[in-house]
Parts: structure tokens; C-alpha cells; sequence
């Protein structure tokens, strides 16, 4: 398997009483081309989801199973603002891992 390239990086909150049904679900979902994931709490309501891939094209190939488990999930969530909804995602290609620089732009 080579290094994963891409980043997926989502924002959200969840509802009190929905945490630990969120963490169930959220642990059966299998995405093809995610190679590797991670979920940081990062306030007392808030996350922060990490998903590597291993490029742009598999984002893209993902993208309909992620809103898919977007939508078994949003009742879980708080809406972070009316512009917003409740997550906010962005996505970028990996440019530094740890001590390497990946694309020399750094």
C-alpha cells in the first residue's frame, strides 16, 4: 500500500445524549479508498474526523457512501452555524508527514 496523499478533514458537534449511539454507528462504516481515520475531541461537544485516502480521485469515489453516512449520522449532531449546517468539512492533498515534506512546497 503506498502513503495516503489526501486529506479529508470534518468539523462538527454532537447532541449529548447522541454520543455513544454516533460512535456505534460511525464504527461500522467501511469506505473503500479511506486508508486510515481518526476522530479528536476537541471541546466538550465538539470533533474533529481525519480521514486519509490515498488520493484526490478516491475522495471523490467516496463521496456518495460519506453523505450517505452523513445522513445515518446528522441526527446525532448540533448545527454548528445556519451557513454551516453541522459539519465543516475541507480537503486538501497532504504536503507535510511528520519530518518529511511530501511535495516540496513547505
Amino acid at each position: 500500500m503506498t502513503a495516503p496523499k489526501f486529506m479529508n478533514v470534518v468539523r462538527f458537534k454532537l447532541k449529548a445524549e447522541c454520543i455513544e449511539q454516533y460512535f456505534e454507528v460511525h464504527g461500522k462504516f467501511i469506505c473503500e479508498g479511506l486508508t486510515d481515520r481518526y476522530i479528536a475531541q476537541t471541546g466538550e461537544d465538539s470533533y474533529c474526523f481525519v480521514g486519509l485516502l490515498e488520493n484526490e480521485e478516491a475522495l471523490v469515489n467516496a463521496r456518495p457512501k460519506m453523505i450517505s453516512h452523513l445522513d445515518e449520522v446528522r441526527g446525532f449532531m448540533k448545527e454548528l452555524s445556519p451557513e454551516l449546517g453541522v459539519t465543516d468539512p475541507v480537503s486538501g492533498n497532504i504536503v507535510d508527514c511528520g519530518t518529511e515534506r511530501v511535495l516540496g512546497i513547505v
